[in-house]
């Protein structure tokens, strides 16, 4: 089990990442869309913490001063250990400071952060596919290179837990 932080995209940009789910998943590529309890929704992860106090972290990151809509612009597609495919977001300065903001919010509680998501080690990207076969990475970078180059909006953040797809919205907090 584990606590992320994401951001969360608007409307247009939600929809945006669901089609390309589904187009992949049309192709017989895994996507978020039926990984585990199927309740998992686009987003950015600020942090994932792998032992933590709900409460504590959802209090910490709520007395953050709160933030416009974050516009990332994803321009590339990747591919991560285990075979895990995402879109990769540009990291500006003010998304990098932000996410540093979240991730000591969240420590502040003494919550333990997955070493991928320390700051100058984080790579910000929106998940596609859980597992890629070798077969299937060209299909797979085809069918996302279709929506590329996306203008993303994320207007909210929340608290997901992964293993239940329970969330814990946090309005205005981008």
């Amino acid at each position: 089990m584990a606590l992320a932080v994401c951001l969360l995209f608007d409307t247009r940009t939600d929809r945006a990442l669901r089609r390309l789910w589904a187009r992949l998943e049309e192709h017989g590529i895994p996507t978020l869309l039926t990984h585990t309890h199927r309740r998992h929704v686009p987003h950015v992860s600020y942090a994932v913490y792998r032992t933590f106090d709900v409460d504590r972290v959802r209090a910490a990151v709520a007395e953050l001063a709160p933030v416009e809509p974050v516009t990332l612009h994803f321009d590339a597609v990747a591919l991560f250990r285990r075979r895990r495919a995402a879109l990769l977001a540009a990291a500006t300065p003010q998304l990098l400071a932000r996410q540093a903001e979240v991730v000591a919010a969240g420590e502040s509680t003494g919550a333990d952060l997955h070493v991928h998501y320390r700051p100058g080690q984080w790579i910000p990207h929106a998940s596609l596919a859980t597992s890629v076969r070798r077969d299937d990475v060209a299909t797979a970078a085809t069918t996302a290179f279709e929506i590329l180059p996306l203008r993303a909006v994320a207007d909210r953040v929340a608290l997901v837990d992964s293993s239940t797809g329970q969330r814990w919205e946090l309005p205005g907090r981008a």
